[in-house]
C-alpha cells in the first residue's frame, strides 16, 4: 500500500523516476522520422520495383528443386524420365515405356513445376542427363534480359 501512495505523490508532483519514464512525443517522432527515411531508401532503390528479377530468381531455385527430383527419379528407376515422358513423370506415374518400376507413391512432386512467370518449363532427356529450361518472361525461345531462357543441366 505504501508503495502505491509514494507513486501517487511523485506522479502527482511531476516527479517521474527514469526507470518509469516511457517515450516522450519527441523521441516517437525520432523513430518515425528515421523509420520513414529507411523506408524510402528501399523504394529509391528500386528494392519493390523488380518483380521480374525476384521471379527469375525463383525460376532458378525451382530449377534445383527440380532437379533434384529427377535425380530421386533416376535413383529409384535406373533413369530419368523421356523427352516424351517429361516432367509430368515426376508428378504422376508414366504409362508409357519405359514405364517406371519402383516410382514413389505420391510422385517427386506435388504438382507440375511453372517457372516465376506461370509457364510451363522445357524438359529434355540427353546422353549425358537431361535439360531444363523456362523461356523467361516473354515464353520464347531466346531473347535478352528478363526475356532470356534460364536452362540448368544435369
Amino acid at each position: 500500500m505504501k508503495q502505491f501512495c509514494d507513486s501517487e505523490v511523485r506522479h502527482k508532483q511531476g516527479r517521474v523516476s527514469h526507470s518509469e519514464a516511457g517515450l516522450t512525443l519527441i523521441e516517437m517522432l525520432i523513430v518515425l522520422v528515421i523509420i520513414a527515411i529507411i523506408a524510402g531508401m528501399v523504394v529509391m532503390s528500386g528494392i519493390l520495383n523488380r518483380p521480374d528479377e525476384a521471379r527469375a530468381t525463383t525460376t532458378k531455385a525451382s530449377m534445383s528443386t527440380i532437379s533434384a527430383a529427377l535425380k530421386m527419379y533416376r535413383l529409384d528407376n535406373g533413369n530419368y524420365p523421356t523427352s516424351e515422358q517429361g516432367l509430368k513423370a515426376l508428378v504422376e506415374k508414366p504409362a508409357a515405356a519405359p514405364v517406371p518400376q519402383a516410382w514413389t507413391q505420391g510422385g517427386y512432386l506435388s504438382e507440375p513445376p511453372v517457372d516465376g512467370w506461370g509457364n510451363p518449363y522445357t524438359y529434355a532427356a540427353t546422353p549425358e542427363g537431361f535439360e531444363i529450361k523456362s523461356l523467361g518472361k516473354d515464353g520464347k525461345p531466346g531473347g535478352e534480359g528478363i526475356d532470356a531462357d534460364i536452362e540448368q543441366k544435369g
